[in-house]
């Protein structure tokens, strides 16, 4: 680019015409892959790198700076580069662009709470979705994160998924914490006075992407072949499904709003649920005898 600065196009490995979710895809891959933890040996570069992926996705995430850009290029986003404010975030709003370092990309979540000791501030989003926006805010992040105490704790799937409340020893005092409904692994919570990241242990049958959920479920070959109902887990409990008739092994359906409650924003994402016909390896004779049957028949 004209000014130095790399392409964003090129910085997350996505074409012009890639859509908003080959975008999400990628920039999870780079966010991920340039951690600045998983680069300790090169903090330093790691960080520029990582700064740089967030600062391209914010852009290409959103379609009216992603037309600006495409117009403009990094001119867009420098003070008095021209870029077409429009009613809903005009200059006024302190959209002063990444160049004057103005924008709002801090996310804060706060609650109440009776004893004091539960709530927190902000939250510093490790999510690939969410992750790290206050570089756009000012000063290096990293620089204050290292005044400040790191610590981990580890949590259930289900934990991070309904939300839970932990008692943690914080320079040997005892406090209770709130970790809300979500949270995935990496996240990273920020209190006032320490920065908490959660580690989620893997479920022995749930797999998440981001605030959705896949299961595989076996379904006898009977059930494939006639149809019926079946119940199927879910993180709220089992509910029951009917499975077509003829339906086919690897087939997925959709269960809208049975996924996870979302960080940023409201509502839940969806539980995807893709079944396995579970062939018999083994047949009695009488099995085989219906099976041969069928297979005169054509079937």
């Amino acid at each position: 680019m004209p000014n130095g600065k790399a392409d964003y196009y090129d910085i997350l490995g996505v074409s012009k015409s890639s859509t908003l979710e080959e975008i999400k895809r990628a920039y999870r891959k780079q966010a991920l892959e340039w951690h600045p933890d998983k680069h300790k040996d090169n903090k330093e570069a790691a960080e520029r790198r990582f700064k740089e992926i967030n600062e391209a996705y914010q852009v290409l995430s959103d379609p009216e700076k992603r037309r600006a850009y495409d117009q403009f290029g990094h001119a867009a986003f420098s003070p008095g580069g021209g870029f077409p404010f429009s009613s809903k975030a005009g200059p006024a709003s302190g959209w002063g662009g990444f160049g004057g370092q103005s924008g709002p990309f801090t996310y804060t979540y706060t609650t109440s709470s009776s004893s004091g000791a539960g709530g927190f501030s902000s939250f510093d989003f490790g999510d690939p979705f969410e992750i790290f926006e206050q570089f756009f805010g000012g000063a290096s992040p990293f620089a204050r994160a290292q005044r400040i105490p790191r610590y981990s704790i580890d949590l259930s799937f289900m934990d991070a998924v309904h939300g839970t409340e932990k008692e943690v020893s914080i320079n040997g005092q005892k406090r209770k914490i709130k970790i809300p409904a979500g949270v995935d692994d990496g996240t990273r919570i920020q209190f006032d006075d320490f920065i908490l990241s959660v580690n989620v242990k893997p479920h022995q049958i749930f797999e998440r992407d981001g605030a959705d959920v896949y299961i595989r479920v076996e379904i006898p070959y009977s059930l494939a072949v006639l149809g019926g109902d079946i119940n199927v887990p879910t993180i709220d409990g089992d509910v029951k499904i009917r499975v077509r008739a003829g339906i086919a092994s690897g087939s997925m359906i959709r269960l809208r709003g049975r996924g996870i409650k979302r960080l940023r924003g409201a509502g839940r994402g969806d539980q995807y649920v893709r079944f396995i016909v579970n062939v018999p390896a083994k047949l009695t004779k009488e099995q085989k005898s219906l099976v041969n049957q069928l297979k005169k028949e054509g079937l």
